[in-house]
């Protein structure tokens, strides 16, 4: 075996190896991202999936300005929980 086979099989082992680190870190940060856009669309009032729209190109877009620009489930549940549902105060 020739050294010049020898380094590019240890060139390509290398790549291989860098490239599948690269790919196990994208997993990661996709996962994380998923979590992390789930948790905000819950904590918002709507349902988990459709923090998965996030991911999807230009529907993204629209998710966010959906959750920037309209009253959240919670917001309303809340203000209705705040005006509509008050306790009489007994008269005397």
């Amino acid at each position: 075996m020739a050294l010049d086979d020898r380094t590019s099989g240890a060139a390509l082992a290398g790549f291989m190896a860098s490239t599948l680190a690269i790919v196990i870190v994208i997993v990661i940060a996709i996962i994380f991202g998923i979590i992390i856009y789930w948790r905000i669309a819950t904590k918002a009032g709507y349902a988990g999936a459709l923090s998965l729209l996030m991911f999807v190109p230009l529907v993204n877009l629209v998710i966010i300005i959906l959750f920037a620009f309209t009253e959240w489930p919670i917001e309303r549940e809340l203000r209705e929980l705040r005006g509509g549902a008050r306790l009489a105060t007994p008269t005397r």
